[in-house]
């Protein structure tokens, strides 16, 4: 089942009085093109997350973010009330012994003193606390991977119906070719037959005809076209991230539509090759988003 690279995934835990957000998002690259946003917390962990997304979404423009949302009531900063009441006792003894007026704003300006606040200790990264979040991560991961395999099928849907299309253009093309063959005799005839006084042997001019149809005959190109549209369906069908295979088996499609269109000297049959060639660029506008 084919894959597509962009796609959204997200996953949340509760961990030790810490809710654990994990957010990603991919769109298409060539290769696997990671961007971090971390908590402090995680930080050292940063290496390991890159591994892990390398390894489960293979490629992509990849943006990872994860970050803590803290319980207000469990790590807010403390204030140090016993140095509150310290400064307070301090301000009005220097108040009343040099006859400065106490400040109108007590709490404004007792909270702009040093060391009010207790400063909270950055928590550390304990064992059970990255198994557990290491565990969110790859719920994450799971999320997005299911949001890519959806877009994959309307993907798949796609490549799919383009390659009949192809195909149904191809086999259109034979009716026109006994066609072709006649009015390159005819047209031959009539330029020779309006020179007037020439004479021309007509089994070397037989033979003439053979070679330049010979040469305009595309009977290898459909052949190699139906088999590379044969490849593209079982790659398609049997395979995982084969985005970069698709793109090279198009470029080969291309080759031969447009060897065919070279070789076609009459209007029908190349305007069957620009509806070929339209359906094979959707083709690969799309692979562009393939996994």
């Amino acid at each position: 089942m084919i894959q597509s690279m962009t796609g959204f995934g997200k996953a949340e835990a509760v961990i030790d009085n810490k809710k654990i957000h994990v957010e990603i998002k991919s769109l298409n690259s060539k290769n696997a093109d990671i961007q971090t946003r971390i908590a402090p917390l995680f930080r050292e962990k940063d290496i390991e997350i890159r591994q892990l997304l390398a390894s489960r979404l293979v490629r992509g423009k990849i943006d990872f973010s994860i970050w803590i949302e803290k319980d207000a009531t469990v790590d807010a900063a403390q204030i140090n009330a016993a140095l509150v009441e310290n400064y307070h006792q301090q301000i009005l003894a220097i108040s009343e012994k040099y006859h400065i007026n106490v400040p109108t704003d007590w709490f404004a300006s007792l909270l702009r003193l040093p060391d009010i606040t207790a400063k909270v200790e950055e928590d550390e990264l304990t064992e059970s606390l990255w198994k557990e979040t290491l565990a969110t991560i790859n719920l994450a991961i799971d999320d997005i991977i299911a949001f890519r395999t959806q877009e994959g099928a309307a993907l798949q849907k796609k490549f799919l119906e383009k390659a009949d299309n192809i195909e149904k253009l191809m086999l259109s093309i034979e009716p026109y070719e006994k066609e072709r063959v006649e009015k390159i005799r005819q047209r031959i005839e009539e330029a020779l037959s309006s020179i007037p006084n020439v004479e021309y042997d007509r089994n070397r001019l037989e033979q003439e005809l053979i070679y330049y149809i010979e040469k305009l005959d595309i009977s290898e190109e459909k052949q190699r076209l139906a088999n590379h549209l044969t490849y593209f369906r079982e790659t398609i069908l049997n395979e995982e991230a084969q985005g970069k295979k698709l793109g090279f088996i198009t470029q080969e499609m291309g080759r031969e539509i447009n060897t065919t269109g070279s070789k076609s000297n009459l209007a029908e049959m190349q305007n069957i090759v620009v509806m070929m060639k339209d359906e094979l660029e959707q083709i690969k506008e799309q692979v562009l988003n393939a996994l």
